[in-house]
């Protein structure tokens, strides 16, 4: 009887890789790397090993079998970073290794720097073991992750020059790359630029074009390459947001899902519908966001918004950088940043997926300076990331619930110093309590701290008669809220506004909270400041409402 090899491929080090760098374009071209390294590279190995005697599956192609159709190899599935396949076993997993040095060396010589860790199993029979089998290849790589020695690379010689971006020694210049500054670029570096070198057909962009912008009517936008590129209004400071947003528990989902299949031929097939849903899910629920990104730059939408134009090409403020699989990156113009977060996580949460249960995601949005080193940037958004997937678990134990989308953020008009928690303790807690409400539900039935109310009050103090165009007495009120909540009332009562209050949470159970703008917080027995979060947001909210959604904007609310 025949056996089989099972062989898992993952990647270790992927963020920094990605996102060590302060260059958008080489964050780009890294993360396109990651994907071929990851799909592309795997599917090309095994044609060029196994010919015609291996199943990929494609769209429109007819299922073959390992087990039926006397196969050398399968691929059972790729997605979020990772690929399982099936071998035929030969003489001493003489096929598994024959694919792994030829998936090794082309990583080495077109994406120098990425680190691939493979695991193979012993030879197995077929039947139901397969499940198990996975399982614990893939607690091997997690061991083989933890013990890996990173290399140390040569640094060069006293007469060579470093890389700016990863130190090592210099093999060109940049602008033989088509970037329009020059600096020494190592070989890593070059192979990164080469992804969107238009001279080499720019694989990145086209990739992109190919996935999320299909059949969206881009017109003659040009999806940015560098984060000037994003949204500047000249004269005027400008900010950047990085959005990072992950699944929730989808790993769990996977073993789950896995387990319920009696058979190793249900394995392969379960496994590999729910890796195409889920990587389509996170693929759609992005394409509903570059739809409404170019509405708004083709003024469809209510608000107004400037959209750079350099050279007499314009450019969209918005561009995807991993994409695939519930595990999203992007960059945008920072007053984008909020409301494009929450539209994904919804979008997302629309999708369907082969396990039948629904998909929630968290999401980390960090808006800082356009050029704000954009690596710490990225690091700020994967924490916030994790704050919200923190604050899930403990809703969840707290209220016995399932689970739901979250987002937080945080704006920084200059450096960071120390961690967000740091940053929180330092900064947000005063005398009464916590200035912050975040994180944040994306939809809540019965808690006021949900996107949509927290939205709508945002809205209210850029367009009520109270509060537009009157900036210093906003201004004025976020500082008498950090005095807490009787400074808030004489400040109220002063300006006239103790019968409007501020802005109604429409969830609230409190009156408290919208005539003193602080209230209890059962989360954490403390009190808790509903406006502080909203006053900071003002600048860096756009609804993204279509025209016919309710009333326009006023022509003074605009956003240049």
């Amino acid at each position: 009887m025949s056996k089989y090899i099972g062989t898992v491929i993952d990647t270790t080090g992927i963020q920094p890789y990605i996102f060590s760098s302060n260059r958008l374009r080489e964050n780009i071209g890294a993360s396109y790397l990651v994907e071929q390294a990851t799909n592309g590279w795997i599917k090309c190995a095994l044609r060029q090993i196994f010919g015609e005697n291996v199943y990929i599956p494609e769209p429109e192609q007819g299922e073959k079998c390992i087990e039926r159709d006397n196969l050398d190899a399968e691929l059972v599935y790729t997605g979020g970073g990772n690929a399982v396949i099936l071998f035929k076993d030969r003489e001493d997993k003489e096929s598994a290794i024959k694919f792994t040095k030829r998936l090794s060396k082309r990583v080495l010589q077109e994406a120098p720097g990425l680190k691939i860790v493979v695991a193979h199993s012993e030879p197995f029979e077929w039947g139901n073991k397969l499940s198990g089998i996975v399982d614990s290849l893939m607690k091997e790589l997690e061991r083989k992750k933890r013990e890996y020695n990173p290399s140390v690379p040569l640094l060069g010689l006293g007469v060579t020059a470093n890389c700016l971006s990863t130190g090592l020694s210099a093999v060109a210049t940049s602008d033989r790359y088509s970037v329009t500054t020059s600096y020494p670029v190592s070989r890593e570096i070059v192979e990164k630029l080469r992804a969107v070198d238009p001279k080499n057909k720019a694989p990145a962009n086209q990739e992109l074009k190919d996935t999320i912008f299909k059949n969206l009517l881009l017109g003659n936008y040009i999806v940015p390459y560098d984060v000037d590129d994003l949204g500047r209004t000249e004269g005027k400071s400008s900010y950047m947001a990085i959005v990072h947003a992950d699944g929730n528990g989808m790993g769990g989902r996977f073993k789950e899902h896995g387990r319920k299949c009696k058979t190793d031929r249900e394995y392969i097939t379960a496994m590999r519908e729910l890796s195409k849903t889920v990587n389509q899910a996170g693929v759609n629920a992005l394409k509903k966001v570059a739809q409404r990104v170019i509405q708004l730059a083709d003024g469809k939408l209510q608000e107004q918004f400037a959209i750079t134009e350099r050279d007499g090409e314009k450019y969209l403020p918005f561009r995807p950088i991993v994409y695939g699989g519930d595990d999203v990156t992007f960059v945008c113009d920072g007053r984008l940043g909020l409301s494009l977060a929450a539209l994904y996580l919804k979008e997302f949460a629309d999708q369907q997926v082969a396990d039948g249960k629904d998909l929630t995601a968290c999401a980390g949005i960090a808006i800082v300076k356009t050029h704000y080193p954009f690596a710490r940037a990225y690091q700020l958004s994967e924490s916030l990331c994790r704050k919200a997937k923190n604050f899930v678990r403990s809703e969840k134990e707290r209220l016995r619930i399932s689970d739901f989308s979250a987002l937080d953020w945080h704006i920084a008009p200059s450096g960071l110093l120390g961690s967000i928690s740091d940053i929180r303790q330092r900064e947000y807690q005063v005398a009464e309590g916590n200035l912050t409400m975040r994180p944040l539900y994306l939809h809540s039935d019965s808690d006021w701290r949900n996107w949509d109310d927290f939205s709508e009050v945002v809205h209210e103090f850029n367009t009520h008669p109270d509060w537009t165009n009157r900036r210093n007495k906003v201004i004025a009120l976020r500082e008498q809220l950090r005095q807490g909540s009787e400074k808030t009332k004489q400040f109220l009562q002063v300006y006239g506004l103790n019968e409007n209050y501020l802005p109604q949470f429409s969830k609230s159970k409190y009156d408290n909270l919208y005539q003193s703008g602080w209230t209890e917080d059962p989360r954490t027995n403390t009190r808790v400041c509903g406006y502080f979060d909203a006053i900071e947001a003002i600048e860096f909210h756009i609804p993204l409402k279509e025209k016919n959604d309710g009333d326009l904007l006023p022509e003074n609310a605009a956003f240049e």
